[in-house]
């Protein structure tokens, strides 16, 4: 018979697992060598009970499928390792993300599993940092590593370990990251077994089935609330595979069948000849949308995967987000973000005053390699964000990162550990979608190069710009330039290029995303609209052409000519459309 936990001990519990969660990255951040994990906290970690389920982290679903490969054959100092995301069923969903799952014991017995996952620089393949972008299977994009024992009942697999680090460009910087992922899984263990000495093992037993438990029945309130019996659907598209194909359409039905939430991606294109392709495991879908919800209708709901069995998923085989092995995978964060875009447009017709614009829209990259004075070979590999969308409680951010805990990595490390100056970090004027609530500002930053070498850049959002909601406008597009030491003006690249390259001098100027506005833009304050130009993020056009906002002399909203001018403007457009998307497909233009 299950223990009984009171609601003081239970909260205490809580707290502790979502102490230890964090205590994990910290562990893991103090140890990793790389800048795309020590710096930017590119690594997932997550404390699950004896079933697998996850009960605090970010994400989850997929400790099922890797214990059922090993039928039971799980043991006390057991750690596993894998990479390939096919062998795990889309637990990870390419190639550089290293995922380490380790079963926790207390006295003999299996009372959960901690598992943290991160990027790794570099697992090999045809180009630096293992993510072609001209990739046409997943042959091309470095080692593939099935779930494997990393330590065999304590004892390290040396061999698996020679092997994973023989095939990456960076094996120390590898080496020192997948120990510090283990580190932090054996944290957490400690930590449970600390739980369990001091309230009694089936105690913190039962507290994770009731955390599990009180977060299904908060998610049949806001299902029952928010999504109807009758479909909504919402459609948004990825530019291109790198190939020259595209853009292509993501489409997301969602609608209410009794106490469940059907999430139907039917109508999405055909997987894609290039890397764009996201295999998603079953689970993780469901936890993309069950944090969505949580974060946007309710955040005082604990995030955990207590309720997955009132989620039905439907993900078209052969599709873009359900692709045929051995389809290429490694850039599928173009098509993972639009994922969430669309989650937002669907549930914001329901919900509109809930939800938010569309934002930057994928995970730009750049990466630079080459052979410093010393001949030593250098390999920078970092993430840049964009403008996060404008949203019912207020502006979106500039330049921040879609991931809450992800951070920029600081100036000062690049220029120290590798041959670059950055000569320009700031907000890009205009990118940010014109709203009630403003859109996030795309980012501008200016890499000069100090030694010749090769550049290796992947971005989306070129094409088709984000959009707005609920009157507000769709923000501005990205863009990559290439300067030449010598040259008058920069020459434009492509989004997604490999094996550019570059000599000393040379500047490559990155120019990310925006995001789309929320709300009508002629609603919002005029000394908002005055204080966004006086801070460079909004030109005297925009505020004027969008915002109907005149300034004086001094950049402050001069009113009465601003009264008459928004008064004018909204009786020429009536009422603000819900969506403003900026871009329509040839095809769909001519079908119409």
């Amino acid at each position: 018979m299950a223990a009984k936990v009171d609601p003081i001990t239970l909260d205490i519990i809580e707290n502790a697992l979502k102490n230890a969660r964090f205590e994990m990255d910290g562990v893991v951040v103090r140890i990793s060598l790389s800048p795309v994990i020590r710096e930017q906290h590119d690594e997932f970690p997550m404390i699950c009970d004896a079933k697998g389920r996850m009960v605090v982290g970010q994400f989850g679903s997929y400790i099922p499928a890797i214990v059922e490969k090993f039928e039971g054959d799980i043991n006390e100092g057991d750690i596993f390792v894998w990479n390939d995301p096919y062998a795990c069923k889309g637990s990870i969903s390419h190639n550089n993300d290293w995922c380490v799952m380790m079963p926790i014991f207390h006295e003999k017995l299996l009372v959960g599993f901690s598992s943290i996952f991160g990027h790794m620089v570099d697992v090999g393949g045809k180009v630096p940092g293992s993510m072609p972008f001209d990739a046409r299977t997943i042959w091309e994009e470095g080692l593939r590593v099935p779930p494997v024992r990393i330590y065999d009942k304590g004892v390290l697999n040396q061999g698996v370990l020679d092997i994973m680090l023989n095939n990456s460009r960076t094996p120390d910087m590898n080496r020192a990251d997948l120990m510090a992922l283990i580190a932090g899984c054996r944290t957490a263990s400690t930590r449970v077994r600390e739980l369990c000495d001091r309230f009694g093992r089936e105690t913190y037993m039962s507290a994770c089935d009731m955390l599990l438990d009180r977060t299904r029945e908060a998610m049949k309130v806001l299902i029952d609330k928010y999504i109807s019996e009758e479909p909504v659907s919402f459609t948004d598209y990825v530019d291109d595979d790198g190939l020259g194909n595209g853009p292509f359409k993501m489409t997301l039905s969602i609608y209410r069948k009794g106490d469940k939430a059907v999430f139907d991606w039917t109508g999405t294109d055909d997987q894609a000849e290039g890397p764009i392709n996201f295999h998603i495991h079953e689970g993780l879908c469901k936890l993309f949308f069950g944090v969505y919800m949580i974060m946007a209708f309710d955040p005082s709901v604990l995030f955990n995967e207590g309720f997955y069995d009132l989620f039905e998923i439907v993900l078209p085989e052969g599709s873009l987000l359900n692709p045929r092995f051995p389809a290429a995978l490694s850039n599928r964060l173009n098509t993972h973000t639009r994922f969430f875009d669309c989650q937002a447009g669907a549930l914001g017709q329901r919900a509109p005053h809930l939800s938010m614009a569309a934002g930057y829209g994928t995970s730009p990259h750049f990466i630079f390699t080459g052979h410093d004075k010393d001949n030593k070979y250098f390999q920078l590999m970092e993430l840049l964000f964009g403008g996060v969308p404008g949203r019912p409680r207020g502006d979106g951010l500039d330049g921040h990162a879609w991931w809450p805990l992800f951070s920029a990595t600081p100036i000062e490390y690049i220029e120290n550990y590798y041959p670059v100056l950055i000569e320009g970090y700031r907000p890009i004027k205009d990118s940010g979608g014109a709203g009630l609530h403003r859109g996030g500002a795309g980012i501008e930053k200016i890499y000069r190069v100090l030694e010749p070498g090769k550049v290796s850049i992947h971005d989306d959002r070129e094409v088709v710009p984000p959009w707005g909601i609920n009157g507000g406008l769709y923000g501005g597009t990205s863009s990559k330039w290439l300067q030449k030491k010598d040259a008058s003006e920069a020459e434009r690249i492509p989004s997604k290029i490999d094996n550019l390259a570059v000599n000393a001098g040379d500047k490559v100027i990155f120019r990310t995303a925006g995001a789309g506005g929320w709300g009508d833009p002629l609603d919002r304050p005029a000394e908002f609209v005055a204080r966004d130009v006086r801070y460079d993020l909004v030109s005297a056009e925009q505020a004027e052409r969008d915002y109907g906002v005149i300034l004086d002399g001094s950049n402050n909203a001069d009113m009465p000519r601003t009264e008459a001018l928004r008064a004018n403007m909204k009786k020429k457009r009536g009422e603000p459309e819900p969506f403003s998307f900026g871009y329509f497909p040839p095809l769909a233009e001519a079908a119409e």
